[in-house]
This record gives structure tokens, C-alpha cells and sequence, in this order.
């Protein structure tokens, strides 16, 4: 059928369109309504290596070179970001975080993007706290951040590294403002409005193909309701009639 032969039919159907359509739209708010509005915020950590840099002297009263660790960046941190990063995302942890999985709070410790197979790319760590409260999505975010500094004091110990030579974590960028997504709220209505309007146009289509057996039963059925008396009388009774 073509576009004015769909335009015809649903013109033809109204009585059906409209009321289908309505309950399209009602669904779409009741599904932007009942969802609920959440709030990210987001954190920016970076490794940097000790002044000194990371070899322990053999020599205590030898001089040692100190460099600025924002000039010191090598592999050794991106290994350490990926670890960290690896370490914060396994079941075990976020349940050790008392997140439920899809629950609320959640919160998300990645290297910036979601390519799981560059974790390595350099010595930052990003962290993403999401809530249905803007304080919980703080709350999350930096209680993800102190455990993620215990996890890298904790790594650096198991492998017996001097403490002199410990790398530190700091937040090149702190928690930021929580801010409402209404991305999800937006996606369901949308989905909802999409999905009532499909159902109005093959409710419209179906009325249309029954309409004609319709006519044709009601017809039938009047036809066999019809009184006798109001049936045509055969030709041979008339003249009878009239000859008498």
C-alpha cells in the first residue's frame, strides 16, 4: 500500500487511530514519569612517580637527582592504572563495595574509555559514581577513590617495594557537581511513544480488513431477520390476487 492508500485508511479508521494514539502518548508520559532522573559525577586520578624517582639509592649519602613527577611519566604507571582499574571492576570488589549489580548506587573505574582491551593507555583513572540521590553519587564516588588508594598501597607492599620508591595517587580532578541523565527517561518514552504509535497504525489496518466481512455478516444476518410479510411476493400469487 502506499502512502496516500495508509493516509486514506487511517482518515477511513479514525474512531480507532485517534483512541490507539492517545494511549501511545499516555504510555510515553507514564514511562518518563515512573522513571527515575539519575545523577553521575565523575573523578579524574593520576600516578606519578616519587621526586626521587623510582630506584632506591644503594648509597645513602650519595645525591639524588629529584624530578618533577608530572615530567617522570613512564609504562611502569600505565601497568599500575591498568591493575588498579582491573582490580576495581571484578564482581568480588563491587560486592566488597556493597554495590548490588543494576542497583543504586553504581559506580564505574575505567582508563576514559570502554575499550577493555587498552587499559593501559597511561597513568590516569577514571571514576564515575551514579545514583538515583545526588549525595549518594558523591558518597560512591569517594569511597571508590580512598579504596583505590588502598589498593595501590596495598599492591606496592605485596611486592616489597621501598617505600621510598611508592607511587602516589592524587586527583588531578575531584568529584564533580552530581548532574541529572535524563538520557534513560528520555529512551524509554521515546521507546514507548514509538512502540503505541506502531499498534494505533495495525490497529487502524486490522479495523480496515474487517470492516468489509463486517458489513457483509451484519447484511446477512438482517436478511434472515427480515418478516414475512415484507418479503417480495412471487408472481404467481399476484395474479391470483388480481384475477379474484
Amino acid at each position: 500500500m502506499d502512502f496516500w492508500g495508509t493516509v486514506l485508511v487511517l482518515i477511513r479508521r479514525w474512531y480507532v487511530v485517534v483512541p490507539a494514539f492517545l494511549l501511545a502518548v499516555g504510555g510515553a508520559f507514564v514511562a518518563y514519569s515512573t522513571i527515575p532522573t539519575t545523577y553521575t559525577t565523575s573523578a579524574v586520578l593520576v600516578l606519578t612517580t616519587p621526586t626521587s624517582g623510582g630506584v632506591k639509592p644503594g648509597d645513602p649519602k650519595a645525591p639524588i637527582s629529584r624530578v618533577n613527577p608530572l615530567l617522570n611519566f613512564d609504562h611502569g604507571l600505565s601497568v599500575a592504572a591498568s591493575m588498579l582499574i582491573n582490580a576495581m571492576s571484578t564482581p568480588d570488589m563491587v560486592a566488597e563495595m556493597g554495590v548490588e549489580v543494576d542497583g543504586d548506587p553504581a559506580y564505574a573505574v575505567t582508563n576514559g574509555t570502554n575499550n577493555l582491551e587498552s587499559l593501559a593507555t597511561g597513568p590516569l583513572v577514571f571514576v564515575e559514581g551514579e545514583s538515583t540521590r545526588p549525595e549518594a553519587a558523591t558518597a560512591i564516588a569517594l569511597k571508590v577513590i580512598d579504596r583505590i588508594e588502598q589498593e595501590l598501597d596495598l599492591r606496592q607492599r605485596q611486592v616489597q617495594a621501598p617505600a621510598e620508591t611508592y607511587i602516589t595517587i592524587r586527583e588531578a580532578v575531584p568529584p564533580s557537581k552530581p548532574m541529572p541523565q535524563r538520557g534513560g527517561k528520555s529512551r524509554a518514552a521515546a521507546a514507548a511513544l514509538g512502540l503505541g504509535t506502531i499498534g494505533a497504525l495495525c490497529a487502524a489496518f486490522v479495523a480496515d480488513n474487517l470492516a468489509g466481512p463486517l458489513r457483509a455478516y451484519r447484511a446477512r444476518r438482517a436478511e434472515r431477520g427480515r418478516p414475512r410479510d415484507a418479503e417480495p411476493m412471487p408472481e404467481e400469487l399476484a395474479t391470483v390476487e388480481q384475477g379474484s
